[in-house]
């Protein structure tokens, strides 16, 4: 490690130990902080920007297909929760409950929201009469709670940031074109923003979310092999409209129930951008999603001269990149290590040589490439630049995941995957959850999802050996 690197504390290296190298980073690159309330944590502003990068840019997604913003309450009656069985049943044991107003017993306990579908629900029964009324496309950004017993940093906490889209439709057909449409908004969001692959397809019955008729997922592959499921997007069909008596008048003056979708991500994405694209020396932003692209550090800035070129630069760059300078009186080599920490994709370097050649360096954070870069040219090599970062992230993304995909034609080969391998294990299934448990059980291995491609490696199921009916990944998750 350089001298340069020693001046900021050392990073656990990944290899030594993968979970302490990722607390190391989330604190190291100043993302967050542990509160004083069990399992929540504070965003500190570096953290928040990313959140605020990645609400931004799903917000103009979600507004381009015609989803408009709306917000719930985070209190939810008893007796409201109740109403679907199924969907109070999964969430019963992470919920949150106030029982006291002051010094007052409530009359009915309130639910901190787990999630809002009973909200929407009652609110599009008062809302939604006839066929002209719909579809509606609402999407709510807002904080959930889930008392959860074993917490870790962006990946599980009791309360976090997320997004949740409520939508209701006329028919069986628009809801599942909803459901897969909003899927396929998540996943190329994370390759164009995130610089991460995804794995599409649906949970098994075992997985899928509580109350709904069918739960689609993205599922990322973290460079530990570990899965890390990164958005769902889940058809309700009528079970919730029955629960809540929402009906309709349909075309011909008949009474009908409407077909309920949800989807959500949450602030897990920064815990995926963190253990998908960082290395032992800290955070790497990919720069569509960086908060700041450009960092300047002026050399010698006690020099005449230094500083005003460094800050007419960013003048000139601010336009088109979101650029910062840092002119703390810090070493260079102690203000290259923390922007590297920090994740800042690209960092300028200019001083007294560099103007007198009218030119400075450009250092790329991935790869360590260093530029030299006529001043004259500065931008246009910037944006050439954060296009090749942006599009190389990706790939060595797409080839480690494409790299941990096993195929497994038995138990044998699913046991020795299981204890010798990382990643997905595609292998085929009978449908049966007694062998979905027994996988679990026995391998710690569960169902990641059932991919699109349903195209069999095998006919018979790698647990008991019947016909198999789908193709599962497999594979080890947070």
């Amino acid at each position: 490690m350089s001298k340069e690197k020693k001046m900021v504390e050392d990073i656990t290296p990944m290899a030594e130990d993968f979970a302490q190298w990722y607390t190391d980073v989330v604190k190291k690159a100043e993302l967050m902080d542990y509160s004083g309330v069990k399992g929540c944590m504070i965003f500190k502003p570096n953290g928040f920007a990313i959140w605020e990068r990645i609400q931004a840019e799903l917000d103009r997604r979600f507004k381009e297909t015609g989803h408009r913003n709306v917000y719930m309450p985070m209190f939810i009656p008893e007796s409201l929760l109740q109403r679907e069985k199924d969907h109070v049943e999964g969430f019963a044991p992470e919920v949150a409950w106030v029982t006291h107003g002051g010094e007052e017993e409530l009359t009915e306990r309130l639910c901190i929201r787990p999630t809002s579908e009973t909200l929407f629900c009652e609110h599009y029964r008062k809302e939604i009469q006839s066929y002209r009324d719909l579809p509606k496309k609402y999407n709510q950004w807002c904080s959930v709670v889930r008392w959860e017993k074993t917490t870790r940093p962006f990946l599980r906490s009791a309360e976090f940031l997320w997004q949740e889209g409520h939508t209701a439709h006329a028919t069986a057909e628009e809801a599942q074109t909803e459901t897969i449409d909003m899927l396929n908004c998540y996943a190329d969001f994370c390759k164009e923003v995130l610089a991460i692959p995804m794995v599409k397809g649906r949970k098994t019955d075992k997985e899928k979310f509580a109350g709904a008729e069918a739960t689609y997922t993205i599922e990322a592959l973290m460079k530990d092999g570990k899965a890390l499921q990164s958005g769902t997007s889940h058809n309700f069909g009528t079970g919730f409209a029955e629960a809540f008596n929402i009906t309709y008048m349909d075309k011909e003056n008949k009474p009908a129930y409407v077909h309920q979708t949800s989807w959500g991500v949450s602030t897990r994405l920064i815990g995926a951008v963190i253990m998908v694209h960082g290395d032992d020396d800290g955070l790497v932003l990919p720069p569509v999603l960086a908060p700041t692209q450009v960092m300047i550090v002026p050399i010698a800035q006690h020099k005449e001269g230094v500083l005003d070129k460094a800050y007419a630069l960013m003048d000139g760059l601010k336009a088109d990149f979101r650029v910062d300078i840092d002119t703390s009186d810090k070493s260079p080599g102690w203000k290259f290590a923390e922007q590297e920490i920090k994740g800042i994709p690209l960092r300028i370097e200019i001083g007294p040589k560099d103007i007198e050649k009218a030119q400075c360096v450009i250092v790329r954070r991935d790869t360590r490439e260093k530029q030299f870069v006529p001043l004259a040219e500065l931008s246009t090599v910037l944006a050439r630049t954060i296009e090749t970062m942006q599009r190389d992230m990706y790939e060595r993304a797409k080839a480690f995941l494409d790299a941990h995909m096993t195929e497994v034609h038995n138990y044998e080969e699913l046991r020795r995957f299981s204890e010798e391998k990382t990643g997905f294990a595609i292998g085929m299934w009978c449908g049966d959850e007694a062998c979905e448990d027994k996988i679990k059980d026995d391998l710690t291995v569960t169902s990641r999802c059932m991919p699109f491609d349903q195209e069999p490696i095998d006919d018979v199921c790698i647990c008991c050996g019947k016909p198999a009916k789908k193709k599962v990944y497999w594979g080890k998750a947070y």
